[in-house]
């Protein structure tokens, strides 16, 4: 999908001398407004240009390369232009209102979601081109309910003694979609009493409610978890979702957030048990405003002791992506400077190196990850905001433009809002520890992650490497 971050700027344009205006006109441009990628051939000083006895008299057609035309200095000074044109816009985003810059990417992302078709379990399980990863995907969100939904004197042995104290968990769910997880916290070994589904797609949220009601009509639903296939289905919780944009606005303006406790203090309000954040927090590291403000609501929102739970991209694998591309570009570029080649003349059209640089790209038949912009040369994110990368995965996700989260920087800013680090591993090393543990490993059989009496895992290699893209964590509230 088109970055619209440079959606209003015009393409460049074909060189000509013929339309260079005289060098004193062309010192009043405003270089501010050039378009994206420059064009290295416009960018020569005036001063050189007016040495040229020839300066108002056509020049032939043919013409050198960039490289025979343009410095490495002058090529570093025109990065350095670019970067400075980006904070520039970046400042004025965040000097514009609220409103205006909650468009953008939020819509992208928004109106992607809304365009997503809802094609049905059967479908999912059948037809797709990616169910084994959709089933090992949701196998592991269903590990991560599993294990650290529960409050910590909870067991399903006080249960069953009636020592459980008859408490039941308010689940708030942030970036809730479609409500894919409903089943997942039905089925949860801690009853759950009401949920509440947050996400700034409206289509999404009627979709939800959709797939709330027919549950209902059922009587529960999911495949079961510590003994959930075992017993009759639960009464289903009670649940509400909400349109809400949780990154850019507080959530304590809903009515049932405030009601069950916003920054809940030692008398009366008591807060959520837990927040949920499913592949989602990653649109809140366009900025630190956002990320600060996303981490505002979810430690508001919880409960001292209470659980952030979720999965984002692995930030270490973006990092050795990028890190490998850099070390071959470097490695490209010192070959040519060792064997430089004749300047190739540019026919009519066709686009002359350094018009269009070569950036970080990966991915397999089913996903791809393309950078559009330079990435950091060791693949360390820093500063840790608006990484920006365009994320495709086949059946589910359009080129999506979603952003890094470099991780200790997340953690460290966890601990800001009083969120401590518990758990945190990527999807393959969830698989190896968890796929013999006497509940999780059966239900990754029902959900077809794997053959029946402990098989084969059903998922492909290409899948496997879409999964290892992902990691899982728990965070409490202290």
């Amino acid at each position: 999908m088109a970055d619209d971050r440079y959606g209003d700027e015009e393409n460049p344009q074909p060189y000509s001398a013929n339309n260079l205006d005289p060098p004193r006109k062309r010192k009043a441009e405003n270089t501010e407004e050039l378009p994206q990628p420059y064009n290295a051939k416009e960018l020569q000083p005036a001063k050189r240009r007016a040495m040229s006895p020839n300066e108002h008299q056509p020049r032939k057609q043919k013409r050198p390369g960039a490289r025979a035309r343009i410095s490495e200095a002058e090529r570093e000074a025109i990065r350095q232009r670019a970067l400075e044109r980006d904070r520039a816009l970046e400042a004025a985003a965040l000097a514009a209102p609220l409103e205006p810059r909650q468009r953008g990417i939020n819509d992208v992302v928004t109106q992607h979601y809304n365009s997503v078709p809802e094609r049905g379990r059967d479908w999912r399980r059948t037809d797709s081109k990616i169910k084994g990863l959709r089933s090992f995907n949701n196998w592991v969100k269903s590990c991560i309910i599993q294990k650290f939904s529960p409050d910590e004197d909870y067991t399903p042995a006080s249960r069953e003694q009636g020592r459980s104290g008859g408490h039941e968990l308010l689940v708030l769910d942030i970036g809730c979609g479609k409500g894919g997880d409903l089943g997942k916290w039905q089925q949860a070994p801690q009853p759950v009493q009401l949920y509440v589904g947050l996400d700034p797609a409206d289509v999404s949220i009627d979709q939800a409610r959709e797939r709330y009601r027919q549950m209902s009509s059922r009587g529960g639903g999911g495949r079961g978890g510590r003994g959930g296939h075992r017993r009759p289905p639960p009464r289903i919780f009670d649940c509400q979702f909400h349109v809400k944009d949780c990154y850019g606005e507080s959530i304590e303006d809903i009515d049932v957030v405030r009601q069950v406790g916003f920054e809940p203090g030692p008398i009366n309000r008591r807060g959520f048990d837990v927040v949920s954040m499913m592949f989602c927090m990653h649109y809140a590291f366009e900025s630190e405003e956002k990320a600060r403000t996303m981490l505002r609501n979810v430690a508001g929102a919880l409960k001292k002791g209470g659980r952030l739970v979720g999965c984002i991209p692995n930030s270490d694998v973006l990092g050795e992506h990028v890190r490998k591309f850099n070390e071959r570009m470097k490695e490209k570029k010192r070959l040519k400077e060792e064997n430089p080649e004749p300047p190739a003349e540019a026919e009519d059209g066709e686009l002359e190196e350094g018009e269009a640089e070569e950036t970080a790209e990966w991915g397999n038949s089913i996903y791809r990850v393309r950078f559009p912009g330079k990435t950091p040369e060791d693949g360390i994110f820093r500063p840790a905001f608006g990484w920006k990368y365009n994320f495709f995965l086949d059946e589910a996700v359009e080129e999506v433009p979603e952003y890094v989260v470099p991780w200790e920087a997340f953690r460290a800013l966890a601990e800001d809002f009083n969120l401590e680090l518990q758990y945190q591993k990527n999807f393959m090393d969830v698989w190896n520890s968890e796929k013999d543990d006497p509940t999780l490993g059966p239900l990754s059989e029902r959900m077809g992650v794997r053959e029946r009496g402990g098989g084969d895992l059903l998922v492909s290699p290409d899948e496997q490497e879409a999964a290892s893209f992902y990691i899982a964590f728990c965070f409490y509230k202290v």
